[in-house]
């Protein structure tokens, strides 16, 4: 059965990671760890003007389903605002945890690692990339707010 969490496009999309790397200056950086296992993602973005993701960068250090859902994030993220990212990581945390259907939208991809949800010990690692992601996002917005308070 473990086999089939495994299949080729969730390997494909492990062994594929857009964005790999940091940026040079980013507006928000964040960090998730998963306790249980230690996967690890590291987040950088930069926002356009209307605080959608312009820039993006991962440093993602996981299991295959961890590096997956990078994969998609990496692939989706790029335009999405911090409201689009908490509603897929929300439908992504329904879905493994309670029967949720899954991101839907740019984040749809998301779904591919739905069999996850019968493996309680890999939903923190499935997760890091996207918590990771709003983290930076969050970071990126409260940096503005404060900078346009101090003008």
């Amino acid at each position: 059965m473990i086999d089939d969490l495994y299949s080729a496009r969730i390997l494909t999309l492990a062994a594929n990671l857009p964005h790999a790397g940091r940026l040079a200056s980013p507006e928000g950086t964040g960090e998730r760890v998963a306790k249980l296992c230690g996967s690890r993602a590291i987040v950088d973005v930069s926002l356009d003007d209307q605080g959608r993701v312009m820039d993006f960068a991962q440093d993602v250090k996981a299991c295959a389903l961890g590096q997956a859902a990078a994969g998609v994030l990496g692939q989706s993220v790029l335009g999405a605002s911090a409201d689009e990212i908490r509603e897929a990581r929300d439908a992504m945390t329904a879905m493994l945890k309670s029967g949720g259907e899954g991101p839907v939208g740019r984040f749809e991809g998301l779904r591919v690692l739905k069999q996850v949800a019968d493996y309680p010990a890999r939903h923190a690692s499935t997760l890091v990339a996207i918590e990771a992601t709003l983290e930076a996002v969050d970071q990126a917005l409260a940096g503005r707010t404060r900078l346009a308070g101090a003008a």
